[in-house]
């Protein structure tokens, strides 16, 4: 079976743990990584501290092939992504000559303050990603690619990137909608699940329109074992009472691999 590649998103702010800001992050990466067929196995959000950076950093380059951080590389005190980074990857911080003639261009050599210059500090070795939105640079290094925190500059930034990242397989998609309650099918969508070991059966309840609902999502990378599970899946529904709804379309979200 065909190993699609695995990410880790790390979203570092004080901001966000406070409340004071809504990620909007962590869902534009995942639904992304899906698209090219990289499975997002964690997500993250961590203070701005160093050594929780540091570890955070550490511990999931290790597990996985794509480590996505967002937030503090901008041009404050608090902004400690960048060094923290740095030591993890256990690489000096440098000024970068070509992230310094891009904030120069933006700027003018006239108003390049020390705050503005803080962020051509990068660490050595790391390639740029272009900020086409405000101009300072994320960058990557190894496996660990550091990008801004503002959701329309970490977009701008990610589709620089996102042609140099190693596709995996299609990943595949299937909902079936249903008026059940979880606990009815519980104990018999389980044991679909153990037939279907290469099938990832999510089931989530929501309330809408005053009433409850069950999402009943199949993916996986193999389309004709979906095919079987979603038909054992529609006819547990059926067997239970239940209505199945199947969504309107296929969802196919990938690049395939090959």
């Amino acid at each position: 079976m065909e190993s699609n590649p695995t990410a880790a998103v790390i979203i570092i702010g004080n901001e966000i743990l406070s409340g004071r800001t809504n990620d909007q992050n962590i869902t534009y990466l995942a639904k992304r990584l899906t698209e090219l067929g990289i499975k997002l196995q964690q997500a993250i959000i961590i203070p701005d501290v160093t050594e929780t950076i540091i570890n955070t950093v550490r511990a999931c380059q290790k597990n996985y092939t794509y480590v996505f951080t967002t937030g503090g590389i901008g041009p404050t005190h608090d902004d400690i992504t960048a060094d923290a980074i740095a030591k993890a990857l256990r690489a000096p911080l440098t000024v970068h000559p070509e992230a310094k003639q891009i904030l120069i261009n933006y700027y003018g050599k006239e108003h390049l303050n020390e705050s503005r210059l803080k962020m051509a500090f990068i660490p050595l070795g790391a390639t740029l990603i272009a900020n086409p939105v405000s101009a300072a640079p994320g960058f990557y290094l190894q496996n660990v690619y550091v990008m801004a925190g503002v959701p329309e500059i970490m977009r701008a930034m990610f589709d620089k990137i996102a042609a140099s990242l190693q596709p995996g397989a299609t990943i595949f998609s299937e909902t079936v909608h249903s008026l059940l309650g979880e606990s009815i099918l519980a104990k018999e969508l389980g044991l679909i699940q153990a037939r279907y070991p290469e099938i990832d059966i999510g089931s989530y309840p929501y309330f809408k329109n005053r009433s409850f609902g069950l999402s009943l999502v199949l993916r996986g990378t193999d389309a004709a074992k979906i095919a079987l599970a979603l038909a054992d899946v529609i006819a547990l529904v059926k067997e239970k009472g239940g209505n199945p709804i199947l969504e309107n379309h296929q969802e196919m979200l990938g690049t395939n691999a090959g």
